[in-house]
């Protein structure tokens, strides 16, 4: 990495003051002083300021939970609850979830410490999908169904025209399972949508989020993300690693 972009990553100071401060000979890197913004360092290099030792930037952690039921989609709980953090102890960096899922919701979360991806993987204008599967009560008719694609008024707001699909319909306990696919993030909303044609959720699952499935993950197990999926969700949100 660059040297100044190590300062900046360091919070020690934005690119363009940490470049002036290495012109001004102000930085040393293992006791020499270092004149180059372009310098390459690492890890194991020593890195100094007016003679005092860096610490170098925060390694970024990209990790997908498969959340079970039960748990709170947070660090800490006030009511003493079992949290996600509960799950993805020993990671070595202090990481959050993206977005939330409520703790009789199960599914895949992402939890990380890049906040600037988290920040754009939540904002709306990114449209970043999501995609649930929800068992609801009743037999729903194509009309309620459409409804829900072309968007319903929750608390004076419409949402956005959401995809819809049937996948399954059980007579014989009056219930059906959905797949419903989303690209914005309102508190409880696919409960809210389906409650709002008539057909209360009864069980709700995330499979998928920006693109990121479970796959082989046992509920309440956890997984590094590799190199080409971060790639990936930098890529949905107009960012470069």
């Amino acid at each position: 990495m660059r040297l100044a972009k190590y300062l900046a990553r360091a919070g020690i100071a934005s690119r363009r003051r940490a470049e002036i401060l290495i012109s001004e000979g102000r930085v040393t890197v293992n006791g020499s002083i270092a004149d180059k913004p372009q310098l390459k360092v690492g890890e194991n290099d020593m890195i100094a300021v007016d003679g005092k030792i860096i610490e170098g930037p925060e390694k970024k952690v990209y990790l997908l939970l498969n959340k079970p039921q039960g748990y709170i989609s947070t660090v800490h709980d006030t009511h003493d609850r079992p949290t996600v953090a509960d799950l993805v102890r020993d990671t070595g960096a202090r990481i959050y979830p993206v977005g939330r899922l409520d703790a009789d919701t199960s599914g895949v979360l992402l939890l990380t410490n890049d906040g600037k991806l988290a920040h754009r993987l939540m904002h709306p204008r990114f449209e970043v999908e999501k995609v649930y599967k929800a068992w609801i009560e009743g037999l729903p008719q194509k009309k309620s169904l459409d409804l829900m694609r072309r968007g319903l008024v929750i608390e004076g707001k419409k949402t956005v025209p959401a995809s819809i699909k049937l996948l399954k319909t059980e007579s014989e306990n009056n219930t059906a399972l959905l797949e419903i696919t989303l690209v914005e993030g309102r508190k409880r909303q696919v409960k809210n949508m389906c409650a709002a044609v008539g057909h209360p959720v009864r069980a709700l699952r995330r499979e998928s989020f920006a693109g990121l499935k479970a796959g082989r993950l046992k509920k309440g197990d956890y997984r590094h993300l590799d190199q080409q999926e971060i790639k990936n969700l930098y890529h949905q949100v107009g960012l470069q690693i």
